[in-house]
């Protein structure tokens, strides 16, 4: 007989360990070894039972053994230390009050909205890298006092658990989560639970707020699984990414839209500050806008001015550098979800998200261009996404060079307390007392130069040896399933051999397959009996992509072969606990997508904190960051367009680093045994990139880039400030089309020597807005073979006069600095002290013949 609803008995704790059910709900024990240690401490096996979760843990501990340990003196101080080391943590100063006392117009906090959280496995919230990177961001932000608020969805079915049947083709299967198993909270207001309300295409749809303790950080989590909605309703949040459009749209909306009116009951019940700042982590969260431009005009704003004033303080971060991974809804959709939102205007609605801009689709509703279109700044998540980026929706400032488009860039990063092995992290504790610029985060980014290297290499062979343990563990887990024997497996992976890993989604562009082109050569490598390698592979197809699951049976298939099976290994159902002794496990991380399609792909950073080089194609954050002392750089074909002969010769050049450079590298060894050049690299790669990769570095970037300038721009366009920008912004943009360059004149000849002055005229029609409105500029730049100008600058133009006609007469004289072939233009764009640049309007006007 099937129960149709359970509940949870727990122990009562002792007076003595109260304290240990505050420390179980706050999910800071995820990234700090003591409390960790402590819970293990309470009973060995258990804790390997439930999967290290000390709520799990809490739950099941028999009571004599509690009693127990109440009795304990050891054990009790150990607990009195490890909350007064917790209180400490959340109510101490840390890197942000510290840097806002020198910069007192930092935020007061921060509403942070993602589709998905990863923070740890016992809260299976996420699916792949933007959960992990939003959990790696609430994780740093908490570990640097950043007043940030967590806003998500509570999923309760999670993201889907992988297996594989026989043939090697991925299974999925949902299981029920049940909040009252996990370290959440309900939100009350007194007794009562506090619920919000979201209307989604008619139907009233209500949520409750589970909320989740990072640290010092505050997740919000909402959830429609309630008795006050009707069956249909209580859906809404049942499965990550999954469902229909419909289904996508309505998550969107309860997401952007009921995320704001959760954000609100939390400052209101706790007293905690209203965010000043707004940052949509991906497209999924930019209802946001529409809500916040909705209390505005409720507040008696007009739109316009309602909309300055929600730009002023919106963030937008893109994470894809591909049109199909963005989220388009039909426009009819859109409009029947929006058509009577307060007091907007639909057509105004449409506008922000429309595709109007040339190769766009006006009939679609694109969440990216909603998130640039509602807010001020906006960023992708390497450099070189930021050029991609930039290049991807220059049609929203069609007058602009693709590198003038306002589109920025924070690279990601990774929170090194999580990821980084407590082994590695133990050799990287400073000394007694030890200061200085290599000592930040709480650890001594070089300290390894004075680790011997046999004690470096032993770390690195232990971590190897964890993570075959657990390799084997799932593998025989994986083959019983799949019905197939596991006889060989207690053999799988050798603790000796050179290990690289390969662990990402299933999506076609990452090329998991790459390494199978030549199976043959492939097979030789791993069968060498003086200098074999060894590749552990993870990750999952979504569920609606067949082409990525037969690529992950394809290599399944192929690791089934009994002549290459146990050296090379599929482990199912990727996750955070899967993904944390993997990457200390491995010896060489790889990453081979087509290139620019990665945006960022923080795996490979999460394996260089543990010593781990990388092989890759330069693409995102490798691009910017690789240097041969961190690895290889697999050369990218980017000049040949058909897709196989490029995957050859890709392919061709993984080879021959791995048997020319790589092998040799780490199987010279030197009197004692030890791969000295190895370790060098392992040393390099640890202090010298570990520092630009961490999380902590993403979060102050974002704040002194982004969250401060947004809190500034929020306070200035306030009041009479933003009614004045809004009727100015209007018109600007009534008057441009007749704004025009007449003429320009100048005294450059073909050539002018190093320090001539250049002397450029021009003659502007205002069309009646004034020379305050506007900024004249002559813009130069080096010019390739088609006078195409390239790192543009400009030079502000001063007015000296109007002609009797009305036209205005600007001028400028600059040295010429540097040789080469240079061109330039002049150009008229809107000026006012409260945009945040030359381009956010999009308008610009430029001289004859551009």
């Amino acid at each position: 007989m099937r129960a149709i609803r359970r509940f949870i008995v727990q122990p009562v704790l002792p007076g003595p360990l109260k304290a240990l059910g505050e420390l179980a709900t706050n999910l800071r024990w995820s990234w700090n070894l003591d409390t960790r240690a402590l819970f293990a401490d309470i009973d060995p096996v258990l804790w390997d039972e439930v999967g290290h979760d000390p709520f799990r843990l809490l739950a099941r501990v028999p009571s004599d053994r509690l009693d127990i340990l109440a009795n304990d003196k050891r054990f009790v101080r150990r607990l009195e230390l490890t909350v007064a080391d917790l209180d400490e943590y959340m109510t101490g100063d840390l890197w942000f009050q510290e840097w806002s006392r020198e910069h007192p117009e930092a935020p007061a906090a921060i509403g942070y909205f993602s589709a998905e959280f990863g923070i740890t496995k016992v809260l299976p919230q996420y699916s792949g890298g933007l959960g992990i990177l939003a959990g790696d961001h609430l994780k740093a932000a908490s570990d640097n006092g950043v007043p940030i608020i967590g806003v998500g969805l509570f999923y309760r079915h999670g993201y889907f658990r992988q297996s594989l049947n026989a043939q090697g083709w991925q299974q999925e299967r949902y299981p029920v989560l049940d909040a009252n198993e996990m370290p959440v909270k309900l939100l009350r207001d007194g007794d009562d639970p506090v619920l919000i309300s979201v209307s989604i295409f008619g139907n009233e749809v209500k949520a409750q707020i589970w909320v989740v303790q990072v640290g010092r950080v505050p997740l919000l989590m909402l959830d429609t699984d309630i008795d006050a909605n009707p069956g249909h309703l209580r859906g809404t949040t049942d499965q990550l990414y999954g469902g229909d459009q419909d289904h996508r749209l309505a998550q969107e909306v309860l997401l952007g839209v009921g995320g704001v009116r959760a954000l609100r009951e939390y400052c209101r019940v706790t007293g905690y500050p209203t965010p000043e700042v707004y940052h949509a982590n991906e497209g999924h969260a930019g209802f946001l806008g529409l809500e916040r431009i909705r209390e505005y005009m409720e507040a008696g704003d007009d739109f316009d001015t309602a909309l300055e004033r929600t730009r002023a303080a919106n963030v937008f971060t893109t994470h894809t550098p591909v049109p199909a991974g963005i989220d388009r809804f039909g426009l009819d959709r859109v409009r029947d979800q929006f058509n009577g939102f307060g007091p907007l205007p639909i057509d105004r609605v449409l506008d922000l998200g429309r595709e109007t801009y040339e190769g766009g689709d006006p009939g679609v509703y694109n969440m990216a261009v909603l998130g640039f279109r509602a807010g001020q700044r906006a960023n992708g998540v390497s450099e070189l996404h930021g050029e991609v980026s930039r290049e991807m929706f220059r049609g929203l400032w069609p007058r602009f060079a693709a590198a003038e488009v306002p589109i920025g860039s924070v690279t990601n990063g990774v929170h090194h307390r999580t990821w980084i092995h407590p082994e590695m992290l133990e050799l990287m504790k400073p000394r007694v007392g030890e200061t200085g610029p290599q000592i930040h985060d709480g650890y001594d980014w070089s300290a390894l130069d004075r680790v011997d290297d046999q004690t470096l290499w032993s770390a690195k062979r232990h971590m190897r040896t964890a993570m075959i343990d657990m390799a084997r563990t799932r593998l025989k887990a994986s083959y019983a399933s799949r019905g197939l024997s596991s006889d060989w497996v207690d053999d799988a992976l050798d603790p000796n051999v050179l290990t690289f890993g390969f662990a990402r989604r299933g999506a076609s562009y990452k090329r998991l397959t790459l390494m199978l082109t030549d199976p043959e050569r492939l097979k030789k490598l791993l069968n060498d009996p003086a200098t074999p390698i060894q590749i552990v592979i993870a990750g999952k197809a979504h569920p609606a992509d067949n082409v990525g699951k037969g690529l992950i049976q394809q290599m399944v298939q192929f690791a089934d072969q009994e002549d290459v099976r146990g050296k090379i290994v599929f482990l199912p159902d990727y996750d955070i606990s899967l993904a944390r002794p993997l990457y200390p496990g491995c010896d060489v991380w790889m990453n081979n997508p087509l290139r620019p399609l990665e945006a960022c792909g923080t795996s490979g950073m999460k394996a260089a904190l543990n010593g781990a080089a990388n092989l890759s194609v330069r693409d995102g954050w490798w691009d910017e960051w690789y240097d041969p002392r961190f690895g290889w750089e697999i050369p990218s074909a980017e000049g040949i367009t058909d897709s196989g002969a490029r995957d050859a010769q890709e392919a061709e050049f993984l080879y021959d680093i791995i048997e020319t450079e790589i092998i040799p590298k780490f199987y010279t060894r030197d009197s004692h045994g030890l791969p000295t050049g190895w370790l060098r690299m392992m040393r390099d790669t640890i202090q010298i990139l570990g520092p630009k990769v961490l999380a902590s570095r993403m979060v102050n970037d974002y704040v002194e880039q982004l969250y401060t300038p947004a809190a500034v721009s929020s306070r200035k366009v306030q009041g009479q400030a933003a009614v004045d920008l809004a009727g100015w912004k209007r018109r600007v943009r009534e008057s441009w089309p007749k704004v025009e360059v007449r003429r320009v004149e100048s005294g450059i000849t073909g050539r002018v020597a190093v320090g001539a002055e250049i002397a450029v005229a021009a003659w502007v029609d205002l069309d009646g807005l004034s020379a305050d409105d506007i900024e004249v500029q002559l813009v130069v730049g080096p010019v390739d073979a088609d006078d195409w100008m390239h790192d543009l600058q400009s030079y502000p133009m001063i007015l000296d006069g109007v002609n009797e006609r009305g036209i205005s007469h600007f001028s400028v004289s600059i040295p010429a600095k540097d040789p080469g072939s240079w061109g330039w233009t002049v150009r008229a764009v809107p000026k006012n002290e409260l945009l945040s640049g030359d381009v956010e309007m999009g308008l610009a006007a430029v001289a004859p013949g551009e």
